[in-house]
């Protein structure tokens, strides 16, 4: 028979009852140390106080009047976006997925509006990830995800990652935009070089198309900037938000160039939760201290205190782990055993890691976490390993 939830998923055998800060609470007590917080939407940890109270505050009032009508919040969430980064609009979604989902659409009704309807190929990269939709599992392109949901959404053309040359070769007349993560997370924590993000842009500019970048995972401070492009010093033409910028509370956004979005007139989309007065309250209190300079700053000096720490576990268990990739709080370690054995040894340790693609265990800590819990949380990691080592 089946169960009453959906068995989509392989759950490990916990249930948390409770989070605080850098700790998730199990309900038979047990405190873990969390390096995954919700797969990098619990930017700020577990009931954050200040976020906390912009729910409650904002609960008392009013939680849902739908898009017919102006919503104070959502616009106080967009200037702060604006005012922040390279676009001129804001759309809000739910989700990464459904933020995926509007991007593709922008793209090809900019072209559409052009006069040029055939130019609906977007490119797409080995080992991404844009959600679940059909677009979305259309555009990444996995055997592993399109399996047995075909007809696939047509208009993608997949290359190999970080292949410039690849890139130049596919511009063809029917291509209209390229959509890449600046930092690949379910791939398995796969940086994109800041040369190659500067060279799509250039090829974009070159050929008139549009770049949508998808910061989905390694956006709102988690690099150590506010969004991961800005280390390579360029900027898209639409890019796809979610997970920290609601700091737990389901919502996400597309940002995009006025350019861009032109396209996008009345009736042309739509949403019936996206930028509710709750989610955007929340969102606002998020903006308020990840745009922080400060606070980014002090992203970065964890980093590299975690990274370092990384380093010498690796150096420590050459059987167990290969080596660490990744940036800022957005980190991953490729393992020589299998990943999801170090997943369940560190379950075992009371820490909480998320597997990846390529063999490799992410740890996507919340950028409050304190220099202390760092060092906790490697030293868990280590008993981890050993254990797999003696056992």
């Amino acid at each position: 028979m089946i169960p009453s939830v959906l068995p989509t998923y392989n759950r490990a055998p916990l249930s948390f009852v409770k989070g605080e800060g850098s700790w998730l609470i199990e309900a038979d007590g047990r405190r873990f140390l969390d390096l995954g917080a919700g797969i990098a939407v619990n930017a700020l940890g577990h009931a954050h106080p200040t976020l906390v109270k912009a729910l409650t505050d904002q609960a008392q009032s009013l939680w849902h009047v739908s898009n017919l009508y102006q919503i104070p919040q959502q616009q106080a969430l967009a200037d702060k976006l604006v005012a922040a980064t390279f676009a001129d609009t804001v759309f809000f979604t739910n989700s990464g997925t459904e933020s995926c989902e509007l991007a593709i659409k922008m793209a090809r009704k900019y072209w559409y509006d052009k006069g040029q309807s055939d130019k609906t190929d977007i490119i797409t990269f080995d080992g991404s990830f844009h959600g679940r939709s059909s677009a979305g599992i259309a555009a990444a392109g996995s055997e592993k995800m399109t399996k047995g949901f075909g007809p696939l959404l047509p208009g993608f053309v997949h290359l190999p990652w970080a292949d410039i040359d690849a890139v130049r070769a596919a511009i063809i007349d029917t291509v209209g935009a390229i959509l890449i993560e600046p930092v690949q997370g379910e791939g398995g924590i796969r940086p994109l070089p800041d040369q190659h993000l500067k060279e799509l842009r250039a090829i974009c500019d070159a050929h008139d198309l549009l770049l949508i970048l998808d910061e989905v995972q390694c956006g709102v401070g988690r690099t150590g900037r506010l969004f991961a492009h800005e280390w390579a010093g360029i900027a898209p033409d639409i890019m796809m938000v979610a997970k920290g910028i609601g700091g737990g509370f389901p919502l996400g956004a597309v940002l995009a160039t006025e350019k861009a979005a032109a396209g996008m007139t009345a009736g042309t989309h739509g949403s019936t939760y996206g930028g509710n007065p709750l989610a955007c309250a929340v969102g606002c209190a998020v903006m308020d201290i990840v745009a922080e300079p400060a606070f980014l700053a002090d992203i970065n000096r964890k980093a590299g205190q975690l990274r370092q720490a990384l380093e010498g576990l690796v150096a420590g268990h050459p059987d167990t782990f290969e080596a660490v990739r990744g940036t800022g709080l957005m980190l991953g370690v490729k393992c020589k055993v299998t990943n999801l054995d170090v997943v369940n040894a560190a379950y075992d340790a009371e820490l909480i890691t998320v597997p990846a693609a390529d063999n490799v265990i992410r740890l996507l800590p919340p950028l409050t976490i304190s220099a202390d819990e760092i060092a906790e949380s490697v030293a868990r990691l280590d008993r981890a390993a050993t254990s797999l080592e003696t056992a």
